[in-house]
C-alpha cells in the first residue's frame, strides 16, 4: 500500500531559466519586456501586443494611452490636466470635486524601494478637504494597516502644535490595487466611522449644538462626515462590464483603454491629455523604463514562486516517502504481531486441548475411586 494523492500542488512555471527581461525604445514602437508567467495581470497593463520571440512588442498608435499610475506621477499634477483627475474623483465620490493642488504624499517621498510599486499623491479639494490616493502594484500582507497609517499621517501632517482639534481635516482615502486585498466578491469597497449603541444598537446623531458648530463644512450631517473614510478599488477583480461612470475609470485602470462610447467625467479629457505620442523623447523612455521595472518585478515574483513550488515539491516528496517507510514498516509489525497471535492461539489451543485430555483422565480417576 502507498500514500498518493494526497498533495496537491500547483504546477510551476516552467522554463524559468528562459524567461528574458530587456527594452529599447524604437520608433513607432516599443519593445515591452515581457513573460509567460506574468499571466493576465500583466497582460493588462499594456497596450495591444503581439507576440515577438522571448519578448512582446507593443505598438503604439495615435490612440494609445498611458498607464494612469503613471500619468498621475508625470501628468496630472500639471493644474492643466486638473480635469482629468477631477473627473474620476467625481465618479467615485458622486458629486463634483474641483482640486485646488496636488503634491505628492509625505509617505512617498524619496522612497527609491517603493518607487515603481506605489503611487501615492495628496489632493486639496475647493472645501479644504483632503483625498490621499494611493495605486498599489504588488500585494502586501498588512495593508489594511498601511491604510491607517497613511490617513493618521495625513492628518498630523496638516495640523500645527497648538492647533485646536476642530481643524482637523477631512481624509478620503483613496486605494487603487491590482491585488486581492482580502476575502470578498466585490471590487469596490467602502468603508467609514459610524458609532452604534451596544444596547439599543441606534446611531450616534450630532446634537442641534454640534450641528451648529460644524455648519461652515456642509458636507458634516452626520458624525461619520467627521470621521476618514476609505475607498478599496480591487481593478484585477473588475470583469471588464462597465455599468457606470466608476466602472469606466475602473477599465481603463484595468486595460489602459478609453472605448469610445465611455462618458464618465474627466474621460474625455483624457483620451487627449494622457496619449503616448504626447510624451517627450525622454518621457517615452521613463516611461518603457518604468513599464520594464514593472515587468521586471513580475519576473522576480515568478521566479519566486516557481522556485518556493519546487522547494516545497520536493519537501514533500520527501515527506511522502518517510510516510511510505513508515507505512511500510508498521505493515511489517502488523503483519509480524498477526503471526505472533496466530502462533499464541495455536499455543492455547494445543493447551486447552491437553487441559480437555487431563480433565478426562482425572475424570476417568474419580470414577475408579467410586468403585
Amino acid at each position: 500500500m502507498q500514500i498518493e494523492n494526497f498533495f496537491t500542488l500547483k504546477k510551476p512555471v516552467e522554463n524559468i531559466d528562459k524567461i528574458e527581461s530587456t527594452v529599447d525604445v524604437v520608433s513607432p514602437a516599443v519593445v515591452i519586456p515581457s513573460t509567460k508567467a506574468r499571466g493576465k495581470r500583466g497582460a493588462a497593463n499594456h497596450p495591444k501586443k503581439r507576440q515577438g520571440g522571448a519578448s512582446l512588442i507593443a505598438t503604439y498608435t495615435s490612440k494609445t494611452l498611458i498607464r494612469f499610475d503613471w500619468a498621475i506621477k508625470r501628468l496630472l499634477r500639471n493644474k492643466a490636466n486638473y480635469v482629468v483627475l477631477e473627473g474620476f474623483l467625481s465618479a467615485l465620490l458622486k458629486e463634483t470635486v474641483k482640486i485646488i493642488n496636488i503634491t505628492e504624499s509625505e509617505g512617498n517621498q524619496d522612497d527609491p524601494e517603493n518607487k515603481f510599486n506605489r503611487v501615492d499623491i495628496l489632493v486639496e479639494d475647493s472645501r479644504g478637504e483632503l483625498i490621499v490616493i494611493e495605486m498599489q502594484n504588488n500585494n502586501q500582507v498588512d495593508y489594511f494597516l498601511r491604510m491607517l497609517f497613511g490617513v493618521s499621517k495625513a492628518i498630523t501632517d496638516h495640523m500645527s502644535v497648538g492647533d485646536k482639534y476642530e481643524n482637523v481635516r477631512k481624509i478620503y482615502h483613496i486605494n487603487i490595487i491590482y491585488f486581492t486585498i482580502g476575502d470578498g466578491d466585490d471590487y469596490v469597497y467602502h468603508g467609514y466611522n459610524e458609532f452604534r449603541g451596544i444596547h439599543n444598537k441606534k446611531l450616534l446623531q450630532l446634537t442641534k449644538k454640534q450641528k451648529d458648530f460644524f455648519a461652515t463644512r456642509k458636507r458634516v450631517k452626520k458624525v461619520k462626515d467627521l470621521f476618514p473614510e476609505y475607498y478599496i478599488l480591487c481593478v484585477e477583480d473588475f470583469n471588464n462590464v462597465a455599468k457606470d461612470n466608476l466602472d469606466q475609470w475602473i477599465y481603463y485602470f484595468k486595460n489602459t483603454e478609453i472605448p469610445e462610447n465611455f462618458t464618465a467625467p474627466g474621460l474625455k479629457e483624457a483620451r487627449k491629455r494622457l496619449l503616448y505620442d504626447k510624451l517627450s523623447k525622454e518621457e517615452k523612455r521613463a516611461y518603457a523604463y518604468r513599464l520594464d521595472q514593472k515587468n521586471y518585478e513580475q519576473d522576480v515574483v515568478a521566479n519566486s514562486i516557481a522556485e518556493g513550488e519546487a522547494r516545497g515539491r520536493k519537501e514533500m516528496e520527501g515527506v511522502v516517502e518517510e510516510l511510505n517507510q513508515d507505512l511500510d514498516q508498521t505493515k511489517q509489525d502488523l503483519a509480524q504481531t498477526k503471526q505472533d497471535l496466530a502462533q499464541k492461539n495455536q499455543d492455547l489451543e494445543a493447551e486447552r486441548k491437553k487441559n480437555e485430555a487431563l480433565a478426562a483422565q482425572i475424570a476417568e480417576l474419580n470414577k475408579l475411586i467410586k468403585i
